[in-house]
């Protein structure tokens, strides 16, 4: 072992002088299990070298990452993990059993760990780990919750609130408390399994009604513990924990945490769960491997997201934005928390086959001949950075598969594509065109807006005799009539009647209205809802729709645009400064379903102020934007438009949208560069109305070219579904169906990813009946 000038002191040669070492405090991650820019971890021959500064995890293998981040930041130090499976050895005899319990098995029972220190300045790979500061500082990042862990756990504490009984907490008389005394201080419920304690603190909480506990080895420097409220028998908050604490001598600051949190429990309680892969007869599915056919782990409630990558990385437009084999990692201090980054490294893990290979660590029996599945990836970081400041992608509950997938669309169309890339959304839209006819005069109005998906209704239609006998959930299960796609699409592009007042003639009879696509995208997203509102309450209903394996033909639905002879409607006089007026009819209508009327005026301002279902169905689709709730903006004055933000208006034309047009879509969401984004992909139509009011857009057809296509024949071929178990959509399970060739094979055939499992299957003619998500590439 040999010693480094770079341990005690930081380097004063350097342009900018290191930092010295030092442990890592509780608020800082701590990225020990796989590298921040490939999926390579310390179960790797390489192991994974962790930065002494900064804790950035980077593989050492053959790409190296560990030592790029060295030389772009200058960090020398890293301390190697390397990690082995134990061997098990099969002829030893079983323990003696002396009490009935269940003995959770750790790490330290599983695996051997090693570490060394190594520094990239002076070519040093087994420094004296006695030396210095290091015996504390790795010390520190072995005993560190790992970066996965700390995201989890924060996610789930983000389900705490405070109560009115730590708000209100009234505190006895002052004594010092001794950790090791009983009455006030008991142990907590024991737990099923035999563990756990014998519920003294909850007898205690009883009998004095004494009902705030917190737990002591729980109690952090930071500030953070374990809050148990016995009267609303439910974990919480104390936001004056430190004041309380110290009421009872227990100095906050000194604190050192000692026990798992019940936090921590919980979820690896939860990570235990597996679903079963076999066929109708019993057998199990035969798992796949290759290029492409690389599982995700699921991380707990995670299946919503990795179906949807799945569907998404199998298409040619995410290859070719995200997956960049021969190139370096883009340049970021900070790998885990760069969208690009961990995009790349998504797009990497999934595409590249280097981790789609059986799991050696699955010890299967003698007389077996099944090959195991592979381990899958843990996209950790992925889902924390997309998930970060969103009121419900950053919790561990489960989501909407569908909603993720728009979440991730507008992160996608918000963040910066480098030249030369396009941005993998743009293939999705396309523009619908709604025509508005006075049914008095007969004049009519053409407003297109742009999208990215449609949401269809499937007509819930009971058949004859629809009780059918079963068992659990199936039980008294009301069956549908089949209906098709087709069906349902034409359901979407039907003309119907609408009560408005023709500005006109001034007629209150009303108006025809129908939408039709004036262009197709590349990639189509078909949202099949099957729900209806049962005490106000979505129900998924089990209707099955039928898609036929021939090519959808989507020419029909195509608009033929504004007809000779026909007479336009004129606009609507708009005040400027004047907020949105919402039709009282229709918000009337929403108010009445129950609905916040913020949401109602929401939803009319987005789908055309009159017609009360579509506004339900965004409703329905948007009810967890994270600014639902928030009040609507007024329409700003056109002096208005240029005392917005520079950096808001710079970040919208980076993607393509013109200065101009920018500041009139802040302009009309408040400044919000989310809802702008959004203002903009809606109001395709709006920009030929300031044609002549803009000097610097002399031809605007060529600057503002509508998304997608007209061209005919327009065929479509079903590439992915997304599929969900379980009675509501904020629950159960999802998996997807990839169309694919598998290796060995000529024809695509159709691929199960559930998780980490990837296997080929025969039959998905079931499940595409019941599919939630459709995806359709154009032929």
């Amino acid at each position: 072992m040999v010693g480094c000038s770079h341990i005690n002191a930081p380097d004063k040669l350097t342009v900018v002088p290191l930092p010295e070492i030092r442990p890592p405090n509780a608020s800082q991650a701590v990225y020990r299990e796989d590298c921040t820019q490939c999926f390579d971890s310390i179960d790797d021959p390489s192991g994974l070298n962790v930065c002494l500064y900064c804790f950035n995890g980077g593989c050492a293998g053959n790409r190296n990452h560990a030592y790029l981040h060295s030389t772009r930041t200058g960090h020398p130090l890293v301390l190697n993990i390397k990690r082995t499976r134990k061997k098990i050895q099969r002829d030893e005899p079983p323990q003696k059993m002396s009490k009935l319990a269940i003995a959770a098995e750790t790490e330290e029972d599983r695996y051997d760990t090693t570490t060394r220190v190594l520094c990239y300045s002076c070519r040093e790979d087994n420094i004296d780990k006695s030396m210095g500061k290091l015996p504390v500082v790795i010390d520190g990042v072995m005993k560190a919750l790992t970066f996965s862990k700390r995201e989890e756990i924060k996610a789930w504490e983000q389900e705490f609130v405070p109560c009115e009984h730590t708000l209100c907490l009234t505190q006895q008389d002052r004594k010092e408390i001794v950790p090791s005394e009983c009455g006030n201080i008991g142990c907590g419920r024991r737990q099923f399994g035999g563990i756990g304690g014998n519920s003294h603190a909850l007898a205690h909480a009883d009998c004095s009604s004494h009902s705030v506990a917190v737990k002591l080895g729980s109690i952090t420097a930071e500030g953070e513990a374990d809050i148990y409220c016995y009267k609303c028998n439910e974990e919480r908050t104390d936001p004056n924990l430190a004041e309380h604490l110290a009421h009872w001598g227990i100095n906050i600051a000194e604190r050192e945490k000692t026990e798992k949190s019940l936090m921590e429990m919980q979820i690896e309680h939860n990570l235990k769960w597996e679903f079963s892969m076999t066929t109708e007869d019993g057998h199990e599915l035969e798992p796949i491997f290759g290029p492409g056919f690389t599982g995700l782990k699921n991380l707990g409630n995670s299946c919503y997201l990795s179906s949807i990558i799945q569907c998404l990385f199998s298409l040619p437009e995410f290859q070719q934005r995200y997956y960049h084999p021969d190139e370096e990692p883009p340049l970021s201090r900070s790998p885990a928390e760069d969208f690009e980054t961990q995009m790349r490294k998504l797009a990497d893990g999934i595409l590249s086959g280097r981790y789609s290979k059986p799991d050696t660590e699955v010890i299967s029996t003698p007389d077996s001949s099944e090959v195991p599945h592979q381990r899958g990836l843990a996209p950790t970081m992925f889902k924390h950075l997309v998930g970060r400041g969103h009121q419900e992608f950053s919790t561990m509950r489960q989501q909407d598969a569908f909603e993720f997938l728009l979440h991730l669309f507008k992160l996608i169309s918000l963040s910066r594509h480098p030249e030369g890339l396009v941005n993998p959304v743009d293939a999705f839209r396309f523009t619908l065109e709604q025509r508005l006819q006075c049914i008095s005069c007969g004049r009519v109005r053409y407003k297109v807006d742009e999208q990215d998906n449609i949401s269809v209704q499937v007509p819930a239609r009971r058949s004859a005799g629809s009780a059918v006998s079963g068992s659990g959930s199936e039980k008294d299960a009301v069956l549908y009539e089949r209906v098709t796609l087709r069906e349902c699409l034409d359901i979407f592009t039907a003309e119907e009647t609408v009560e408005l007042r023709c500005p006109s003639c001034g007629n209150s009879d009303g108006f025809r209205k129908r939408s039709l696509f004036k262009t197709l995208p590349q990639e189509f997203v078909i949202n099949a809802r099957r729900f209806e509102l049962i005490n106000w309450v979505p129900t998924k209903l089990n209707i099955p729709v039928e898609v036929d394996d021939e090519q959808l033909d989507l020419s029909p639905y195509l608009s033929s645009g504004q007809q000779p002879g026909e007479e336009l409607l004129p606009d609507e006089p708009e005040q400027k400064g004047a907020g949105f007026t919402a039709n009282q009819a229709a918000l009337d209508q929403l108010l009445s379903m129950g609905f916040p009327q913020v949401r109602c005026e929401k939803a009319l301002q987005a789908t055309g102020n009159s017609d009360v279902e579509s506004a339900m169905n965004w409703l329905f689709a948007h009810m967890d934007d994270p600014d639902i709730d928030e009040p609507m903006a007024p329409r700003a004055e056109e002096s208005s438009l240029d005392q917005h933000d520079p950096a808001k208006i710079a970040q919208l034309s980076e993607m393509g949208i013109d200065s101009n047009r920018a500041r009139q879509a802040l302009a009309a969401t408040g400044g919000d560069v989310n809802r702008a984004l959004d203002w903009v992909f809606s109001h395709p139509d709006n920009l030929e109305a300031e044609a002549g009011e803009s000097e610097q857009l002399p031809n605007l057809s060529n600057v503002q070219k509508l998304p997608g296509t007209d061209a005919i024949p327009a065929k479509y071929q079903l590439q992915s579904i997304v599929c969900h178990k379980g009675s509501s959509v904020h629950a159960g399970h999802y998996v997807a169906f990839t169309r694919k060739t598998v290796p060995g094979e000529r024809q695509p055939s159709w691929v199960l990813f559930n998780d980490e499992k990837v296997v080929k299957i025969d039959n998905v003619e079931e499940m595409k009946q019941y599919a939630y998500i459709y995806f359709f590439s154009r032929l």
